[in-house]
């Protein structure tokens, strides 16, 4: 592809959303201009490159649009309306009209749509999905429109399902839902799919349904995820579970947000397997199989952190404070800040000497203690220190922990090795603030594996608290210390 192709402005939406959050990084190592259009625009500055253009609209307001679609060749519509409340099909169907209008008047090139799979009755959630994609092709631009069905990869909800029943219930009462026929994706086929799309030699609108080659269920997706993780899980069908009772069930055992998750269930009623497998013909992409999608989410979901998440996307956002810090999936976060006139330099030096003869700058005695059950309990306990009293490299053991991602002067990450019933990170962050001095984030992140872990959280959760909130402030009264 010559230079000046690769020149073409490229509009995408949703880019604080799971998709549209994975498709940033793609389109800018491709060459293209990239400008990102969101409602809050200060969600997305820091997550894209210096050469990315980052533009404030709302599809919902007509008015703001007409800037975002200047000079576009080629748009992409992944907006999804599935964490609002209300009404989320007019709603939908409003930004949709809104979103073909502002770009028939720019004159832009062609749309590409990620809608949903399904045929028959449909939900009223794949209704909406596939409802948005022909007011999109009625607009007279040329779209391609995808449809999927299960996205599996780390960090979408569909696996977060999975995940969060598979590895808290060791029995499970299914609905009678969870057999439904699917074929599920791999996140990274559907980007493969959209990133062919921008030049895709097509001369009309179509649509394409693409999935895996295998057909499943959720209950053989969850199967599958078992076998992986090596648990051993039983199902129990109970057929009388309606979605709406199925989704109440849900908010009790899983940490998913109550109002996604029923819109998600009650279109898991649809069988959503291929009819049509044009899109093998006319583009290269080979999707993987069920077990390697899931074999590779699991991958990424144990580097610690997926590079998006569902649950990071502005229209699932909410009030998520409880006791015992904030759900994210189905894992747990402890998350802290506070500010100190110190340079960020200053700030990060007490991080880097974190641990070892330094100690843990608040209530060292409750550190050396928890080490001490732990070597009761056969781990390392905190006896092992660190290699250097002020120097970090990835690998480094720091007393229980080990350092898993260090950047000097702003991160430090830590992943536990002490016996805990399910994995632990502590992660430091320093970033200079607008006042001139910086601000410490001090977050703890824990993945518990099942009812055991969530015990182990919430009953120790007090003492948690108490440590990590003295250790941040101990944290940034030594920064000051450090600069003076």
């Amino acid at each position: 592809m010559s230079t000046p192709e690769r020149q073409r402005l490229i509009l995408l939406t949703g880019a604080t959303g799971y998709v549209g959050g994975r498709m940033v990084r793609p389109l800018e190592e491709a060459g293209y201009r990239l400008r990102c259009v969101a409602r809050r625009p200060e969600h997305l500055r820091d997550r894209v490159g210096p050469a990315t253009e980052v533009i404030a609209a709302d599809m919902l307001q007509p008015e703001t649009l007409a800037a975002a679609f200047a000079d576009v060749d080629t748009a992409f519509y992944l907006i999804h309306s599935m964490g609002d409340g209300g009404d989320f099909s007019e709603k939908e169907l409003a930004a949709a009209r809104n979103f073909a209008a502002a770009a028939r008047e720019a004159g832009i090139g062609r749309i590409v749509y990620l809608g949903g799979l399904g045929h028959g009755d449909l939900s009223p959630h794949l209704a909406s999905r596939q409802e948005v994609g022909r007011v999109l092709a009625a607009s007279g631009i040329q779209t391609i429109e995808f449809r999927s069905s299960v996205l599996l990869g780390s960090g979408s909800l569909s696996f977060e399902l999975i995940r969060a029943l598979v590895n808290h219930l060791p029995i499970m009462v299914t609905p009678s839902w969870v057999g439904r026929p699917t074929q599920p994706i791999a996140v990274e086929d559907v980007l493969a799919y959209l990133m062919q799309a921008i030049e895709h030699p097509l001369a009309e609108s179509r649509v394409f349904e693409i999935g895996s080659p295998d057909a499943t269920s959720y209950a053989g997706l969850m199967r599958e995820y078992a076998r992986q993780r090596g648990l051993r899980r039983w199902m129990i069908p109970v057929p009388v579970l309606t979605p709406r009772l199925s989704s109440l069930w849900l908010g009790l055992v899983t940490p998913l947000y109550a109002r996604v998750g029923r819109k998600l269930i009650d279109s898991i009623r649809n069988e959503t397997v291929l009819r049509d497998t044009s899109a093998l013909d006319a583009f290269t992409v080979r999707p993987r199989s069920v077990e390697s999608a899931i074999a590779r989410a699991i991958r990424n979901e144990d580097a610690a952190f997926a590079e998006t998440h569902w649950a990071d996307a502005v229209s699932s956002a909410g009030d998520l404070r409880s006791y015992g810090g904030t759900r994210f999936g189905s894992r747990l976060i402890d998350s802290r800040q506070v500010d100190t006139a110190a340079s960020a330099e200053a700030a990060f030096a007490p991080i880097r000497q974190i641990g070892g003869d330094r100690g843990w700058y608040f209530a060292n005695w409750l550190w050396s203690l928890r080490g001490f059950l732990d070597l009761l309990m056969g781990g390392v306990g905190v006896r092992r220190g660190r290699r250097h009293p002020d120097e970090l490299r990835v690998g480094d053991r720091l007393d229980w922990w080990r350092v898993e991602e260090y950047e000097a002067g702003r991160m430090l990450r830590l992943v536990a090795e002490m016996k805990v019933p399910g994995r632990a990170w502590l992660q430091f962050e320093v970033k200079p603030n607008p006042r001139g001095g910086s601000t410490i984030y001090q977050t703890a992140l824990f993945d518990p594996l099942g009812l055991p872990g969530l015990l182990y959280w919430y009953g120790i959760y007090p003492i948690h608290a108490v440590m990590f909130r003295g250790m941040v402030r101990a944290l940034a009264a030594e920064a000051v210390d450090e600069r003076t």
